[in-house]
């Protein structure tokens, strides 16, 4: 214990004290910079918030290739100025070629190829995502929309330090030198800082999409390639399993905190249901009366997590498979029951805790997630993923654009960890045209039936838990919205047992934590997802884009 609590005061300072960057019109918060400007300059010429999401996602494949992507899914949540909201699920799917067991050896124990090559990879749903919301509620020319990433793509742009420092990490050199596209793309050269990135491949496969739209990618030349290519390396997604891909739109979840409205991510998004889950276990409990940061506000916090990732082990998956127990996990009854069994004084150990027993009824890693809000008052809170930094690997030859690795978001065996250490059931087993159970969790909060927040993180697992945190340092503690960002965190998922931390956490906190019977286990700095977020304060919208990433907030 004591040699942790000197790493961790040796890390560093608490990130704070920044101050948000306020804007009066519209705001673009995202985890790349260049893509940020791409976003307002949409707004600036007349676009809308949709609008802005679509340019930036596209620019994102082209700029930050650890997680931005054509090549994997993710969710885009919209809340209009009129008040109305809606929310476009456009994750990957498993090929028809998936089976159950696909990923379990002779002995049956899960493999890598869930997570590293071409086996690994879902159908992605990104571009067929982004042109269902352009087609429905954008504004602009879409070819006015994709094509600021063609030019960054053809034209390059100046590698930041950020990039740099990414792409030449020991992980990075070794998973990407695996495959001779990626390390020829990625790898060779090293990529130093400020020197220019260009991409052809990935700009022709963009011109296609801008000319032709998703049908290039799901039925063109673009399809063709990826097909001939999965075939030739024993990948599993063919020509069928392209055209078959639609993107689906759900009814967001809803509920309240404090009198404050919660949108957000409905299955097969676990995150949504795990807002609303922990926050009402929270509303009422008094716990926000021992202060930010302090051990007893921790240790109530980290036993409503526990309790909530116990649930979604078992009762959490695609909707359109299996019949998730929205109104059961979050009926008021069921919640007083899981709020009881925390004590105040101890921590429960996860042995102890299993998943609940709600009613059942009908359903009603890499990533990265940007915000934008227009002049309007339409707000987007946008989270899409390759799963893993570089997805699994692979570049595919002649298109510019590495897969995702979601597959291993599914319980490859389930009751055994994925590699984010989430244990999974059987509603999220494998099945062909099945969407993964994803963690991604962008959020929308109301205040008077006005928006007031939108927020939402890459990072696997841990993001339900740091989404969850920048609400309750807002609304609870009075944050801003960079300081409620830039807080240290902590998780705590259920199995493994353990609690983490970011630096900054008192070390007299740890040792309090300790005796309450918490495990506390870490080696090295843990960086608990990285949060954007965007707060409407009186005239004043404010961006807060995470210290722990080479982010930006923009607007005018």
């Amino acid at each position: 214990m004591r040699r942790l609590i000197c790493l961790l005061v040796a890390i560093g300072c608490v990130l704070n004290g920044r101050e948000p960057v306020r804007t009066r019109k519209a705001m673009v918060t995202a985890q790349e910079p260049i893509a940020t400007e791409v976003g307002v300059d949409i707004l600036r010429k007349g676009g809308n918030a949709i609008d802005a999401a679509v340019a930036i996602g596209f620019a994102l494949q082209a700029t930050y290739p650890f997680a931005g992507n054509i090549g994997g899914g993710g969710f885009m949540l919209v809340r209009f100025a009129d008040g109305r909201s809606t929310f476009i699920d456009f994750r990957e799917k498993a090929p028809a070629a998936a089976s159950r067991d696909m990923y379990l050896d002779a002995a049956g124990k899960p493999t890598r190829d869930s997570l590293v090559g071409w086996k690994a990879a879902g159908v992605p749903g990104t571009v067929r995502g982004l042109e269902y919301a352009h087609k429905k509620y954008g504004k602009m020319a879409w070819a006015k929309l994709v094509q600021p990433a063609v030019d960054l793509a053809a034209k390059g742009f100046p590698v930041s330090y950020a990039l740099s420092r990414s792409l030449n990490g020991e992980g990075t050199v070794r998973l990407l030198s695996q495959f001779p596209e990626s390390k020829r793309i990625y790898v060779d050269g090293g990529h130093p800082v400020d020197s220019t990135f260009v991409q052809p491949e990935l700009a022709k496969t963009l011109g296609r999409i801008a000319k032709s739209g998703a049908k290039d990618f799901y039925e063109g030349e673009t399809a063709r390639i990826l097909a001939a290519e999965m075939a030739k390396n024993g990948g599993l997604i063919t020509m069928a399993d392209l055209a078959a891909y639609q993107a689906a739109e759900r009814k967001p979840l809803e509920g309240t905190y404090k009198g404050y409205g919660i949108i957000t991510a409905p299955p097969p998004s676990s995150g949504g249901i795990g807002i609303l889950q922990m926050l009402a276990m929270l509303e009422g409990s008094g716990y926000e009366k021992s202060g930010h940061g302090s051990a007893a506000a921790i240790h109530y916090v980290a036993e409503a997590m526990r309790r909530y990732y116990a649930d979604r082990s078992e009762y959490l998956g695609d909707p359109d498979f299996y019949k998730v127990p929205v109104k059961g996990l979050l009926e008021p009854g069921y919640v007083r029951k899981l709020r009881e069994s925390i004590d105040k004084d101890r921590a429960t150990p996860s042995d102890v805790v299993k998943p609940g027993k709600p009613v059942m009824g009908e359903a009603s890693g890499e990533t990265t997630h940007f915000n934008v809000v227009d002049e309007a008052g339409n707000a987007v809170s946008f989270t899409y993923t390759l799963n893993g930094g570089y997805g699994n690997g692979v570049t595919v030859p002649g298109l510019g654009f590495l897969l995702n690795n979601e597959m291993d978001d599914f319980a490859a065996k389930p009751g055994s960890p994925n590699m984010f250490g989430l244990v999974q059931g059987e509603s999220n087993a494998i099945q062909p045209g099945k969407r993964p159970l994803s963690s991604m969790t962008p959020t929308i909060v109301t205040k008077d039936g006005k928006f007031f927040m939108a927020v939402g993180a890459p990072g696997g697992s841990r993001i339900i838990t740091a989404v969850m945190q920048v609400i309750l340092n807002v609304i609870d503690f009075g944050m801003n919205v960079q300081d409620a960002v830039d807080a240290p965190r902590f998780h705590h998922q259920w199995l493994p047992d353990r609690l983490e931390f970011e630096r900054g956490v008192s070390p007299d906190t740890l040792q309090l934590l300790a005796a309450k019977g918490h495990k506390i286990e870490a080696s090295r700095p843990v960086v608990l997802a990285r949060v954007e977020a965007i707060l409407r304060s009186a005239e004043w919208l404010e961006g807060g884009s995470d210290g722990r990433q080479n982010g930006k907030a923009s607007g005018y």
